[in-house]
């Protein structure tokens, strides 16, 4: 189960920080989805997700935009950035918040992998693949103009802030 005790909310939101969240239960059933939809949704390999009881999700800046991916599923997104933020099946009291989105990640780890006949094969390998930081990789001049204009992983009052 995940590292996060009851007592203990987590944040977390978009990256240009018009949507932001408070979850108020830990999330159960952290997992990574490897099915098409979930690839599309998150222009990735996979979609890592961990879910709440609907109420226990609340928004607190902002509010997603949403895509029905199928008739039994709904998909949040950030209007601004892109964002995906969650995946919700329409018929029951849950709904998965996407652990990239939390403020600090690493606190959710996922337990099981779904959508495996979808896994692509590169998936499998990708730690056997060279590796180094993205300073090593990147010339100064472009890594001085890559400064984040992202929102900090903590919530805010407002966002962004003021000049």
């Amino acid at each position: 189960m995940s590292a996060v005790p009851n007592s203990v909310h987590l944040s977390g939101g978009c990256q240009c920080g018009a949507v932001r969240y408070r979850l108020l239960s830990k999330p159960t059933e952290p997992s990574i989805c490897h099915c098409r939809m979930c690839q599309k949704a998150f222009g990735n390999y996979i979609a890592p997700l961990a879910g709440v009881k609907r109420a226990d999700l609340v928004w607190t800046r902002g509010r997603p935009g949403s895509f029905r991916s199928s008739e039994a599923v709904e998909r949040g997104f950030c209007r601004d950035c892109g964002t995906p933020l969650y995946y919700s099946v329409l018929e029951i009291d849950r709904i998965s918040i996407s652990i990239g989105s939390l403020d600090e990640p690493d606190r959710v780890e996922p337990v099981m992998q779904y959508g495996i006949e979808n896994r692509r094969p590169a998936f499998a390998r990708l730690h056997e693949l060279p590796e180094e930081t993205t300073e090593a990789g990147t010339g100064p001049e472009l890594l001085a103009r890559m400064k984040s204009r992202q929102h900090p992983d903590h919530d805010t009052e407002t966002w962004p802030p003021a000049a």
